[in-house]
This record gives C-alpha cells, sequence and structure tokens, in this order.
C-alpha cells in the first residue's frame, strides 16, 4: 500500500522519498569506499565482487539522478522570477562550500598514500583524487547549472527529451575524437579521461538532465496516488528496461558472470560505457520507483537512511575523515583486516554516519 497523500513539494514539504534515494546512494557509497579504501580491490573475493561490490555500482548514478530531482524539486519553479537571483546565489554558494570540502577532503584522502607533492598537484587540477572526486563534479555544477537552469524551464518538452540524449553523444564524439588542446584535465573534467577518475560535467551531465525530467513529474505528480503510482511504473519499467538492455547487450559479446565481475571492477565506469551505464541507470531507476512508492512510510522505516540523504555533505565528510584519517592514517589499517571485517566496518559506518549527522543537528539545536 502506498503511503499516506503527502503535500505537494511545491507547497513547501520535503519529500522524504527523495532523501531515502539520496541516502541510499550514500550508504553504497560508503560500504563501496570503506572496501576499497581499507582494503582494495584486488584483495576482495568474487564471492565479495558479485554480488555485493556490483550492487554498489547503482550509487553514483543514483546519486547523479536525485541531485538532478532535487534541483527540479526546490529550485526549478522559482526560475526566471524576481526571486531567482537569490536563490542563484544560494545555489553557487553552495558550489563553493562544495568545493571547499572536495580540496579538504583531497588532502584527506591522498595525505596517508601519496607525497607532498602529488597532494599538491590535485589541489591545481593537475591531477585528481578518486574517492572524493564526485565532490568536485557537484562543486563545478552547482557554479554554472543555475545560471541555465532558467533556459531550461522555458524549452519545450520535445527539446527537453531530445536534449539528455545530444548532449550524450556530443560527449562521446568529444572524448573519442577531441584533445582539448592537449590539456589532459581539462578533458578529463569536461568529457572525462582514461588516464584521470573524473566525473565529467557534459559526460554526466545527461543524468542531471533525466534527473530534472523526473523531478517535473515528482512536482506534478508525486502528490496525487493514482498519478505517483503511474510515475512510479514509469521508472521501474524504465530501469528494468535498461537492465535488460544489459543483458542483451553482453550475452552478445560475452558471458553473463564475466560481465556481471566486469562491472563490479569498475570497467567502463571512467569514462562511461554502455555496459555499465546500462546496468548502474537501471538499478537507481528501480531504487529510485521503490522509494518513490514507499514514500514517507518507507523514510520513516529506514530512518537513519533518510537522515543520511537529508544532509549529503555532512554524510560524506564524516565516513571519508573516518576512513582515511581515522583508519588508513592514524590506525594504519591499509590491508590489515579481513574483507569480512572490512565489510562489517563500512556497514557500520552507516548508522554512525546517521548518529553523527543527528547528533549535530541535537547540539545545534540545544547550544
Amino acid at each position: 500500500m502506498l503511503a499516506q497523500r503527502p503535500v505537494l513539494p511545491s507547497q513547501g514539504a520535503r519529500v522524504e522519498a527523495i532523501d531515502l534515494a539520496r541516502g541510499i546512494a550514500i550508504a553504497l557509497m560508503i560500504l563501496s569506499h570503506a572496501i576499497s579504501g581499507l582494503l582494495g580491490l584486488s584483495e576482495v573475493p568474487d564471492w565479495g565482487m558479485v554480488p555485493i561490490h556490483l550492487v554498489t555500482k547503482f550509487s553514483s548514478s543514483l546519486f547523479i539522478l536525485v541531485f538532478g530531482i532535487a534541483l527540479a524539486v526546490a529550485f526549478l519553479p522559482k526560475a526566471g522570477t524576481p526571486d531567482w537571483p537569490r536563490r542563484r546565489l544560494k545555489l553557487m554558494l553552495r558550489g563553493l562550500e562544495v568545493m571547499f570540502w572536495y580540496k579538504a577532503l583531497t588532502v584527506v584522502e591522498m595525505l596517508p598514500i601519496f607525497p607532498r607533492e602529488d597532494i599538491v598537484a590535485a589541489l591545481l587540477y593537475q591531477r585528481f583524487p578518486i574517492w572524493v572526486e564526485i565532490l568536485g563534479f557537484y562543486a563545478l555544477a552547482l557554479l554554472w547549472l543555475p545560471w541555465v537552469l532558467p533556459l531550461w524551464r522555458r524549452m519545450p518538452l520535445w527539446s527537453r527529451l531530445v536534449l539528455p540524449v545530444a548532449v550524450g553523444a556530443l560527449s562521446v564524439a568529444l572524448e573519442r575524437h577531441f584533445h582539448f588542446w592537449g590539456i589532459e584535465p581539462l578533458k578529463a573534467i569536461l568529457v572525462e579521461d582514461a588516464d584521470h577518475y573524473t566525473w565529467g560535467q557534459l559526460a554526466r551531465l545527461p543524468l542531471v538532465m533525466l534527473g530534472l525530467l523526473i523531478g517535473e513529474g515528482v512536482l506534478r505528480w508525486y502528490g496525487d496516488v493514482d498519478s505517483r503510482q503511474r510515475l512510479v511504473l514509469g521508472l521501474a519499467g524504465a530501469g528494468a528496461a535498461l537492465l535488460a538492455g544489459f543483458v542483451a547487450l553482453v550475452l552478445a559479446t560475452t558471458t553473463f558472470d564475466e560481465a556481471l565481475m566486469a562491472v563490479a571492477w569498475n570497467v567502463g565506469k571512467h569514462p562511461p560505457e554502455a555496459p555499465f551505464m546500462l546496468f548502474s541507470v537501471g538499478g537507481a531507476l528501480v531504487i529510485l520507483a521503490l522509494c518513490l512508492l514507499g514514500g514517507g512510510r518507507a523514510a520513516a522505516w529506514l530512518r537513519p537512511i533518510t537522515v543520511i540523504g537529508s544532509d549529503a555533505l555532512r554524510a560524506f565528510i564524516f565516513h571519508i575523515v573516518v576512513i582515511f584519517m581515522g583508519l588508513r592514517l592514524l590506525m594504519e589499517a591499509w590491508q590489515v583486516y579481513s574483507y569480512p571485517q572490512v565489510l562489517g566496518i563500512g556497514v557500520a559506518l552507516i548508522p554512525l554516519t546517521a548518529g553523527w549527522i543527528a547528533f549535530i543537528r541535537w547540539f545545534r539545536a540545544h547550544s
């Protein structure tokens, strides 16, 4: 049964299902970072790669989709209005805040592993970190997307549906055939490069656009039970179709088990390739559909996950500091524990992150 009808997002209510979806993305990210940051993928047994580490591949696509949904729900209705300059400034200041933490956490991530020269190079965009690089994507996106949201809102529906495909094709063409005047960091930031672990602004923009489209659907239909059911069925059907497309594509070239193992090993993640993206986005859409189906009731049942999703930046900061500063640097825990132990650490970090966020909120409320 669906949760009780909520107030429409446009009326000022926070859609907890979106927080839940974001929280699931972060929880999967925490699990992945704990395993790769404390043990390394080369030490993970096959039963850990598939299915455990495989499932975490839904995380990044789900995170970016929810980013677009949140922009549509919270900001898109005000784009182009007299109040928009204030809201645009708010988004850009948030981008600067994320940029600060991106650089600070770059130091935290690299300090136990790399010499000072490499850390400085990463701070100057001459190279890139791995585990915190997704913050760099969001920081830059929040600095330029607010300027184009009013244009997106004015575009006819058919062009908004076509544009993600067009941008995706342009990104692939640029990544394969344009060398950006030999400036590898620029190419990595915009469309990704095989020699750098980055999230390209153009390469991942189609997912943000898809999130904007879904967010517009949430604004229009989430408050009505029947309409929300159709939205959920549409998202679940699209996700299932993408997963079916992944199966059909990989079976034409390899075995299913080998394809799943390749995805678990991040083959085709950077730059994005069709099999990986079909699997990752398909799973993300199914998870998103389930979160919208459960609504506020599911968000309440999974409260720690929802809390994490309601404060994504603080959750990201906490788990990176614990893994790399606390465990890897101070406790010298690199490849000290077995895979089951590291997996347990990752699972335990999820409620600990929720508890930290709840404590900070309690402290601020009573200080």
